[in-house]
């Protein structure tokens, strides 16, 4: 088993999607497979989904024609039926985590996977295009659509082109090329990534009798090897008198007739000792009935037979319908079919072009599952201990149980015991491994009173009072992280911000290079996750304090594996406004320029020019962040704070937050509005925060 890689230097994973299960997928997966495993190793494949047998034919001819070490069970993310059930019940997160977690855990001892999405054609329109560039998304994948088309007109083309774009567009995805497999190409195209046009003719496979083969309930007669590589153009069925037979083949066919059609099958035996007679694919017998000893014998007898009998116990039109289903699958064994596929596919498509795009592209993506999965394995990674005060609230005891069943973290609660366990025995919930303390009758409740009356006396705070005020689980759960007996806090389900975050503010403190303690907001958009500060805390930050800001908050993007790209808000771009307000912005985009000269930081822009590259490019055309902001920040906390929250409200994003910056150890607040979901991921994110404390 490999070891965990290092993802650094290698090129990025590739997700291929298609509008149709044809051949073009394989022979596009195959070209890229190549090409990844010749610059780097290991390489792996994936299939976001495969048969209830858990058998998938494309992963069979890649793990027999490629060294692929891994186990079959690592190589897909779930069945057909599970992926069905979950879709069916709307689970649609549920199901993109679990596919996620399965390619990272592959993604991990590979240089890069190459993913092989599935097409509706393939099962069920349940699996769409849509399906399949949403997950490459969530997989951090660049996408290479396959479009396979029969239009023969440039209207009807185009149109398909047309949808398939939409959808790049609306998914918002990182394109490395687009393929058209179609028997005529129009290719005229005005898009942003290469378009690469490969003609019907060039590619088109016939399933073979090697796929037949494999088909359940097939038995195989007599078959060579080189045999069950012989195509199938067409599908016969022989059920007339035996000159109209001779007349009715065409090479390339499959003979499907009945056991009991002795004439046919002797006829098709002697077909390729005759100069004039087409050379059929191969002989597929129905029926219950067994055939006929002497004709069984006989083929046995012809050791040299150039092609393939087989067998399937059915009646004949059951074993014909099936038969005209069967899908065509490269043959991983048949070495010169396999060349002259390369040669098709390395005339039409420019590799050059297409391995620069591959190794030199730097985009990635960081969706909210994906952002919300990896702050669950990176809290996992250093497990950290978090108290939580509210231990009396339903949604925390829930909150609780999640992230102790995920393993994710210790929890101590705060309040009463006896209280809590009812609590818990009333919901239903699993909570044996928490750890609860009573404030009022811990015996740490005196040493942190000694604690706060000796940092707190110069301010006139005498020891009595100090004792009365460790009754305060919001004081006594700051104590406990100031004090190593916890390692982060999360409170504010029922307390409000200033309850939460005086206590640090007194007690933890600022970080030795943090003037002022600010927030943020992870905002989980449909398709990405956006950094939004100052929107909780600082009512109205001057211009040096705004600088701090900023930084402060592309050092938490950063954390928290986000490229920091960060735009400093305003009621106007560049140079168009003028204003108090506006020059305060300005003047801090100065500050923080010089003290992070490095970082992509712009302003004062508009929002829409922040995020829009349509409008970026008319308001601020060299900017590096105009258009592709990550990390935002509000010239004030009535700006912020009504915008994260209208945000919120209008688009169904996740607000997760607020989280604090700028203090030694993490306290973070909750909104009394929030959700369990709200508080487990803020758990997690505190966690991940109190690791680099450590650190």
């Amino acid at each position: 088993m490999h070891g965990l890689i290092d993802h650094s230097s290698s090129p990025k994973n590739v997700y291929i999607a298609s509008n149709d299960n044809g051949h073009a997928v394989e022979l596009v997966a195959m070209l890229m497979m190549e090409m990844l495993i010749a610059h780097a190793a290991p390489i792996a494949v994936f299939r976001p989904f495969v048969a209830d047998n858990k058998t998938d034919p494309v992963l069979d001819f890649f793990c027999h024609r490629y060294p692929l070490s891994f186990s079959n069970d690592a190589l897909y993310g779930l069945t057909y039926s599970e992926a069905e059930r979950m879709l069916g019940n709307q689970q649609y997160d549920e199901l993109i985590k679990l596919i996620l977690a399965k390619f990272q855990a592959l993604n991990t001892q590979c240089s890069a996977v190459l993913c092989i999405g599935n097409s509706s054609t393939s099962t069920d329109s349940l699996f769409n295009l849509d399906l399949n560039l949403e997950l490459a998304n969530n997989l951090d994948c660049l996408v290479l659509p396959v479009i396979q088309s029969s239009a023969r007109d440039t209207q009807s083309q185009k149109n398909r082109l047309a949808s398939v774009q939409h959808a790049l567009l609306h998914h918002d995805c990182n394109v490395l090329a687009l393929i058209i497999a179609a028997d005529t190409c129009h290719d005229q195209f005005d898009l942003p990534y290469p378009v690469f046009c490969l003609p019907e003719e060039s590619l088109l496979l016939h399933p073979s009798m090697q796929n037949l083969s494999q088909m359940p309930g097939v038995e195989i007669i007599s078959a060579q090897p080189a045999c069950l590589h012989r195509e199938i153009k067409n599908f016969k069925v022989a059920a007339m008198l035996l000159p109209e037979f001779l007349d009715y083949v065409e090479a390339g066919d499959l003979i499907i007739t009945p056991s009991d059609r002795a004439d046919i099958i002797l006829a098709s035996l002697l077909s390729y000792h005759s100069n004039n007679f087409p050379k059929i694919a191969g002989l597929l017998i129905t029926g219950q009935t067994p055939i006929a000893a002497a004709v069984n014998n006989l083929i046995n007898d012809l050791d040299d037979l150039p092609f393939a009998v087989l067998a399937m116990h059915a009646d004949t039109y059951s074993v014909a319908m099936a038969a005209h289903e069967l899908e065509a699958h490269i043959n991983w064994q048949d070495a010169g079919k396999l060349a002259k596929l390369m040669a098709y596919m390395e005339k039409y498509i420019n590799l050059v072009e297409l391995r620069l795009r591959l190794f030199s592209s730097d985009a990635h993506k960081m969706t909210p599952l994906m952002f919300e999965y990896d702050i669950l394995q990176r809290a996992k990674l250093h497990k950290q201990h978090i108290v939580l005060p509210e231990g009396e609230e339903d949604r925390i005891l829930r909150a609780a149980e999640i992230l102790l069943m995920r393993d994710v973290v210790a929890i101590t609660l705060l309040g009463n015991p006896i209280l809590i366990r009812q609590k818990i025995q009333k919901l239903s919930l699993n909570l044996d491994t928490v750890n609860i303390i009573d404030p009022l009758e811990s015996e740490l409740r005196a040493e942190f009173a000694e604690y706060y009356f000796q940092a707190r006396q110069h301010k006139g705070v005498i020891l009595p009072a100090a004792f009365d005020l460790m009754s305060d689980v919001s004081y006594f759960g700051t104590l406990m992280v100031q004090l190593g007996y916890a390692d982060g806090m999360v409170s504010g389900a029922i307390h409000s911000t200033q309850h939460t975050i005086r206590p640090a503010f007194e007690i933890i403190k600022t970080k030795p290079d943090a003037s002022i303690v600010s927030s943020v907001f992870f905002m989980c958009l449909n398709d990405q996750v956006l950094v939004y500060g100052d929107c909780a805390v600082n009512p109205t930050p001057n211009a040096r304090q705004l600088a701090e800001i900023a930084l402060a908050a592309a050092d938490t993007a950063s954390l928290f594996k986000i490229e920091p790209r960060v735009a400093m808000l305003s009621y106007s771009t560049g140079d168009s406004g003028q204003g108090e307000a506006v020059e305060k912005v300005r003047e801090a985009v100065g500050i923080a320029k010089q003290l992070r000269p490095k970082l992509k930081l712009d302003g004062p822009i508009q929002y829409d020019a922040a995020v829009d590259p349509d409008v970026a490019r008319t308001k601020l055309t060299k900017s590096e962040v105009a258009g592709q902001a990550s990390v935002l920040i509000f010239p004030d906390l009535n700006t912020g704070n009504n915008t994260y929250k209208a945000v919120q409200r209008s688009s169904g994003a996740v607000a997760i937050g607020p989280i604090l910056q700028g203090l030694n150890k993490p306290v973070n607040d909750l909104s009394r509005g929030c959700t369990v979901t709200d508080i487990v991921n803020t758990v997690i994110i505190t966690a991940i925060q109190a690791q680099q404390t450590a650190d």
